[in-house]
């Protein structure tokens, strides 16, 4: 693995200070093929758990093993986890599919995304070599980090009574959860002594409305980066939550990600102060980018090496709005308000489309595109013919 953890990195003399590291693990789901997509820092010790739905390959296991710094180990997606369930209708599920791909909708037409949502959504935790585990830290492929780390988050999240960590928060296509936020809705009703009275629902909703008052605004944490409680996801809340919108089929009829599951669960049933903005962390999954912006702090201390006018926080895009309304205008960490008013990236051709929202996305400063439609995602639009047949 050449590129993902480009600086995960503690004070050298970390492990002096904190013999005892925190029941925690990174979670990295990847395939044999994108062996060469990452490079681990040896500065972090904490073990790491390899999730693939294939066995890994000899290979895969010994350079992974020569590059962490923490244990390895590599697990394997058990099959009622990474496939369409009994009660989900296979050819209508199909038929979305092909019907979703048509009218180019990003991942429309794939059903292996579909099992990858489904399974972060709802199994992740559930994988019996997460079982001695209270943290993880998810990392994808292709992923970097641009900040040392002079702390461990793990130790931050339990001394700070964090369950949900995150880096970029931005809008959801809406196309791909058109009934997500009624069946959310429902649920609320069944369950209301799941709802916590000192939730982040403003995060969610606009207008200072309840649940069933207002509508779901589409905003969300970005989910290949989190750092969350176990304990959260293994509550009997989140699993009712997660199991009443799996019977509705609708992770394959329509498209639900994970990342507005979890981020929906954790602004309705959490007390706002659970919830972290990781500032601090400089991050980048193609095509966004989060990098601190105070100078003096992040960049003339040589502690980050990305590039503040590149931070997707300032992206018309973004939540970042919405995050610091719900937090009454603290939602950078430390920084006075205001700091993130004036976007510096362009979002082009944000016009709307059959659902408000058109998926096509240019960002000017590095002519990085998301353009469902487009030769560079066709593969991610196909149909995948004869998959799970």
């Amino acid at each position: 693995m050449v590129q993902l953890l480009n600086r995960i990195k503690l004070l050298n003399n970390l492990e002096n200070q904190q013999p005892q590291l925190e029941k925690a693990t990174f979670v990295m789901l990847v395939r044999n093929s994108e062996l060469h997509d990452a490079r681990f820092n040896k500065n972090f010790h904490y073990p790491w758990l390899f999730l693939n739905d294939k066995p890994f390959s000899p290979e895969f296991i010994h350079m992974t093993r020569s590059l962490v710094s923490g244990n390895a180990t590599y697990g394997r997606i058990p099959k009622d986890a990474w496939s369409m369930p009994d009660w989900v209708d296979r050819q209508k599920a199909r038929e979305c599919m092909r019907a979703m791909a048509t009218k180019n909708i990003l991942y429309g037409g794939s059903e292996s995304y579909r099992h990858m949502c489904r399974f972060f959504s709802g199994f992740l935790w559930r994988h019996e070599l997460l079982a001695d585990y209270d943290y993880y830290w998810r990392v994808e492929p292709n992923t970097q980090l641009y900040c040392d780390l002079t702390y461990d988050p793990f130790t931050y999240m339990r001394e700070n009574n964090k369950t949900y960590g995150f880096v970029i928060n931005l809008l959801e296509f809406p196309s791909t959860i058109e009934s997500l936020w009624p069946t959310v809705q429902n649920f609320s009703r069944e369950h209301p002594e799941y709802i916590h009275p000192n939730n982040a629902l403003d995060f969610i909703v606009d207008g200072n409305k309840n649940i069933t008052e207002g509508g779901y605004n589409n905003c969300h944490f970005w989910s290949n980066f989190e750092i969350a409680s176990l304990k959260f996801w293994r509550s009997q809340a989140y699993q009712d939550f997660f199991d009443f919108l799996d019977r509705t089929g609708n992770f394959y009829y329509e498209r639900w990600g994970d990342a507005p599951v979890h981020s929906i669960a954790v602004s309705i049933m959490l007390d706002k102060e659970e919830i972290h903005w990781f500032y601090d962390i400089g991050y980048r999954h193609h095509p966004f980018t989060h990098c601190p912006e105070p100078k003096q702090e992040f960049h003339d201390s040589g502690r980050c090496y990305c590039n503040p006018t590149q931070n997707f926080d300032r992206d018309p895009y973004a939540c970042t709005k919405q995050y610091r309304h719900m937090r009454g205008d603290l939602g950078v960490p430390g920084r006075v308000p205001g700091i993130l008013e004036q976007p510096v990236l362009n979002l082009v051709d944000r016009g709307k489309g059959a659902n408000g929202l058109r998926t096509k996305l240019k960002m000017s400063t590095e002519g990085l595109e998301l353009m469902p439609g487009d030769e560079g995602a066709a593969q991610l639009l196909k149909i995948e013919d004869g998959e799970g047949k």
